[in-house]
Parts: C-alpha cells; structure tokens; sequence
C-alpha cells in the first residue's frame, strides 16, 4: 500500500506548537516535511525544558520531541538574502508552505503568499497567526494562554465557586494545528480539479471560538453566558466524576436507558422512575437533588467492583487515570500508542504514536525529530542539486547550518 500524502512536499517556516502540529500530522500520512530553522537556534521549542532526554552535552526537550517527528531540520538564515533565495528555491518545488510569522513577517523577506505564488502557482499556502489576516487585532500576537482567556475557553473552566482555570495541554494551539492539516487536505482535493493553490488563513482566536462546541450554542440559544461548572456536564447528566471506596472514576450517562440502568445498579431504581429525573432534560433541572444519592451509593464499592458492573451493563464510565496509568491501559497498549524509534546514533527516542489510521492506506514508520539542521545538506543536494563545495562556502559565510545539538 501507498501511503496517502506520499509524494507531497511540505515547507515548514512555523515554529513552537499550532503549525508544527499541522505540519506533524501531515507527515504522519506519509508527506514529506522540511523544517527550515535558524541557524544556531532552531525552534523556540528547543529551549524549553525540562524534561531533557539525553546528558547535559545532548539534551533534546520533551517538548521538541512531542511534535516534530517525521521532518527534515534544514538551518538556514533567513535574514539574509542569500538563504531567502534557498528557501524561495524550496518553495518553488514544494506542495505546501506552513508558516506562523506575524501578520505581514515574512513579505520583506520575499517569502509571503504573493511572493511565492508568484513563482509557484500551484502552492498551498497556510498562514496561522493569533487573530488572522484581517481585522482590529490582526497585528496583535497570539499564544495558547491569550486566547483561552480570551474566548471564553477558562470562564467556564475550573469550579463554580473558584477562579477561571486553564486547561492542562494547550488545547487552542492542538486544535489550530489540526484545523490547518483539515484546511491544507481540503486545498490539496480541491486543486486536484482546479490545478490551482490558495491562501489559507487560520487563527488561533477563529479556532477556539470554533471550539466552544455546544457552549457557544448554550449562549446563542439562551441569551445567558455560561458559568464554570467544576467537572459536571451543562447538559447531561449524571456526567462527572464519582467517588469510590478506594478512589474516583467517571460515570457520562449519556441517555435515559443508561441511567435507568446505572439506578439499578446503585439499588436507586426507583429514580429512573421518578418524573424529576425519568429524562435529561428533568435531571439536568434537578442535579441538586440528584446527584447526593448517586454520589453515596457510589461510595459503597471501590473502582474495580464499580467497573465490572458497569461495563458489562453498557453505561460509559472510566478511571481517572495519571498519564503513566493511561499508557499502561490495556487498550493503549494493543493499539500501540506509545513506542520508541532510534535517530542516526543509535538513541532511542519515545515516541506517541499517530492517531490517524487509514485502511487503504500504509502507515509511515516514524522517523525521529531531528537535531538542528541535521539534514541540511542532504536537501540542499538532493532538492535544490547544491554542490559539496556550494554548500560548503553557504555555512562558511553563515547562510546555513547543520550539525548542531
């Protein structure tokens, strides 16, 4: 089987989370990714630690290695004129651009969407940015925390009594990533029958607005803005975390059989009867009441005896598991999702593996994020035919570099 992007190329100017994201996701089905960073410096990402795997001589962050599998580092100064001439070179035989610049960074260097059209109309080209290419706060710049404040993501985040809470992954950053890749397949189908690119915008502010899911809905349908409600669904219940005799899990009751179901369990038949909490919509009108006598019958069994009730009854309930025990999972372990993959000297380096699993399509083994400028070279000769003795006079003179760790 081929894989589904084989054969595609992809220039990635972006740096730090949201177009890394998209640009991993891409090369994780199967498209070919060069990651163009500054000679000397690389990605922000590169910095932030700890944790470090590897010793104080090579020291790669975790937070590097969370979203730059599958790429070629290329280190090329962009602020000269000759590098902006390589990566125009590039460009020029690339399927797609991926950039997170500010709004208008990249025209002085030649490297923006006219520019490069110019010279390649069939380009893909994707602009991330914190507000998008338009508008008041266009030129403002974005980061995962501004805009989870910002959109209203942390007012209804945290408990009802207590202040507003981020969420713990940078979820606007995750989701913008994964809204580029969508953004990016839908422009690759569509010039397959124009045989033309495009300019796509993305924002971070657009995406989390987007992301708000049914609380946004909640506000446009009733008026009233809602409120943070600790772990407690706004619109269905019982949906929230339990306590056990021996720890917590989580019980999403998601329709009115399965909580006629999980009453009986608890011995409280007669609850599902009771007109108060017989439907959804009666029992989100009634949680106070409702909740105290599930939340104490719960307490009578511990975790496990609670889970081999409940699953074989079909009501939806899980641990609440640390990261180490959602890895441990016996379904995290069958499906494979944690692994390891050896880079050039031989380092194992763990890896997450892909959720994206295409049946007709082959699954790329993951190559390892890369160390600074590590391919370089190879690109430099194999995409653009530089010379040894041209490539060799580019790093003397600063314009590129490779190499470093």
């Amino acid at each position: 089987m081929t894989q589904a992007l084989s054969g595609v190329r992809v220039l990635d100017l972006s740096r730090v989370l949201a177009g890394p994201w998209a640009t991993q996701m891409l090369g994780d089905l199967g498209a070919a990714i060069v990651k163009i960073e500054r000679p000397g410096e690389g990605d922000d990402t590169r910095k932030w630690g700890p944790p470090w795997l590897g010793d104080k001589s090579d020291k790669r962050p975790a937070y590097y290695l969370s979203t730059n599998r599958n790429k070629a580092s290329v280190a090329i100064d962009m602020a000269r004129e000759e590098g902006q001439a390589l990566i125009r070179r590039l460009a020029e035989g690339s399927d797609i651009v991926v950039e997170n610049f500010k709004l208008g960074g990249l025209e002085k260097f030649g490297l923006d969407y006219r520019s490069l059209k110019a010279i390649n109309p069939r380009l893909i080209y994707c602009s991330i940015t914190g507000f998008g290419q338009d508008g008041p706060d266009a030129d403002k710049p974005g980061y995962d925390l501004m805009l989870q404040a910002m959109s209203g993501f942390m007012s209804v985040t945290g408990e009802k009594d207590g202040p507003p809470r981020r969420m713990g992954v940078a979820m606007v950053d995750l989701t913008t990533g994964m809204n580029a890749a969508a953004a990016i397949l839908a422009a690759l189908f569509q010039r397959e029958r124009t045989g033309e690119g495009q300019h796509i915008d993305i924002a971070l502010f657009d995406v989390a607005m987007s992301s708000l899911g049914n609380q946004a809905l909640n506000y446009l349908v009733s008026g009233t803005a809602p409120g943070r409600t600790g772990n407690a669904h706004p619109n269905v219940v019982p949906y929230q975390p339990f306590e056990t005799a021996d720890g917590w899990m989580i019980v999403a009751v998601g329709n009115d059989s399965q909580f006629a179901r999980f009453a009986g369990l608890l011995g409280l038949s007669e609850m599902a009867e009771d007109e108060r909490y017989a439907t959804n919509a009666a029992r989100v009108e009634n949680r106070e009441s409702l909740i105290p006598p599930l939340a104490e019958a719960m307490k009578a069994r511990t975790t496990a005896e609670w889970t081999a009730l409940l699953k074989p009854n079909n009501v939806p309930h899980g641990p609440i598991n640390t990261i180490e025990q959602a890895f441990a999972e016996p379904q995290a372990i069958h499906r494979g999702l944690s692994g390891t993959v050896a880079d050039a000297s031989g380092a194992e380096l763990p890896v997450v593996a892909s959720p994206l699993r295409l049946s007709a399509s082959a699954r790329p083994d993951p190559t390892p994020p890369p160390r600074l400028g590590e391919q370089t070279d190879s690109v430099l000769r194999d995409r653009l035919g530089l010379s040894g003795e041209e490539i060799a006079q580019l790093r003397a003179s600063g314009v590129v570099g490779g190499g470093e760790s």
